[in-house]
């Protein structure tokens, strides 16, 4: 049995992750544990991590009891960030990928479990050189998660649509506006959860690949969205990371008001050909962002990313569903090239 620890219902807690640069130049470095042992000399509403590479710092709250609570350790844990980074002349900056950056030329992080990773996955983990913002909502027990979990699935393509912010990829124009989806698309056990029924065969398919030596445990899925047991959450994985704390706190709000929406919602019915609508919608959602078309969860309709969001209860605060971060990246970029993109990031990511 996987230890549970459910039962703090709505529950906030979210998971950045940063990019650290050289503040002259504004090419990524590997500074990540001057960070880390910087952020431990303080009193901070979370912490700040090691992630894959060296020029990656993730940011984590502390269990917050509301969407605006964890906004709040968010903005703290930004700024500390940025002043420890700059005692050390490197600035930090926030997006799905860096524009000019080269992910296999970038360090792994000195983590045993990291370098067993790229031992295992190879070129496909060296190339995860992206950023996502992963929310964790609290839930009252397994089987409510699970419930959550596969009623708001289906209209997780409209996060990743809202949220997409990595349009550049290894110092080109990707023709992606979220070439994150894609490239963690590289990884294995990626995307939608397989299709089951309850949560005792999720949890059977669990125990199934770690006693099989192929996974540890569950973490070692990079789902769009997962259970977290442990924690007693359910993680959304699905969005870019936001540039502007404006943006984060949108997704943030967004994604805990799809969760209380789908709570009280009745039971998805199980429907395995459903992840091949997910799988396409998700595609769409990664290479047009909100300007495309996805097909409707319920019906058989492809709407707009603006008309699907609008047949949600779930408001729209802080969204302008016509728009994405990715687009300010392209027309900055488009402008004034690459380092004018990355200066942008840089100057919008700590309020």
């Amino acid at each position: 049995m996987i230890e549970q620890n459910f039962g703090r219902s709505l529950t906030v807690g979210v998971e950045e992750e940063l990019w650290i640069l050289d503040a002259e130049t504004l090419d990524l470095v590997p500074a990540v544990e001057s960070l880390v042992a910087g952020a431990a000399e303080r009193s901070l509403p979370g912490a700040l991590k090691t992630e894959l590479h060296a020029s990656v710092v993730e940011l984590a709250t502390e269990t917050s009891e509301n969407a605006n609570e964890a906004i709040e350790r968010l903005v703290e844990l930004r700024r500390a960030a940025r002043e420890i980074a700059e005692r050390n002349g490197h600035s930090v900056a926030a997006a799905g990928s860096y524009p000019t950056s080269i992910p296999s030329e970038q360090e792994i992080a000195p983590v045993e479990r990291y370098r067993e990773f790229v031992e295992y996955a190879g070129p496909s983990a060296r190339r995860q050189g992206v950023s996502g913002l992963h929310v964790h909502v609290g839930m009252p027990d397994a089987n409510a998660a699970f419930r959550v979990m596969e009623t708001i699935m289906p209209w997780l393509p409209v996060v990743l649509a809202l949220s997409a912010n990595s349009p550049y990829f290894e110092g080109r124009d990707t023709g992606m506006l979220s070439i994150r989806a894609e490239v963690i698309g590289l990884l294995p056990r990626h995307g939608a959860p397989p299709a089951f029924r309850e949560y005792a065969e999720w949890e059977r398919f669990i125990e199934r690949m770690a006693e099989s030596g192929i996974a540890s445990d569950y973490t070692s899925f990079w789902w769009d969205i997962r259970l977290h047991p442990r924690f007693g959450t359910l993680e959304v994985r699905a969005p870019d990371q936001a540039t502007s704390i404006q943006s984060a706190a949108a997704l943030v709000r967004y994604v805990r008001a799809l969760c209380e929406w789908a709570l009280d919602a009745p039971p998805r019915e199980c429907d395995p050909s459903e992840r091949g609508v997910y799988d396409q919608n998700r595609w769409a959602a990664s290479r047009f962002g909100p300007h495309g078309k996805l097909i409707h969860p319920d019906r058989n309709v492809a709407l707009t990313v603006a008309e699907l969001a609008r047949e949600l209860p779930v408001p729209l605060d802080g969204f302008d569903p016509q728009t994405c971060e990715a687009d300010r990246q392209l027309e900055v970029g488009r402008a004034n090239g690459l380092h004018a993109v990355c200066a942008d990031l840089v100057e919008r990511s700590v309020p």
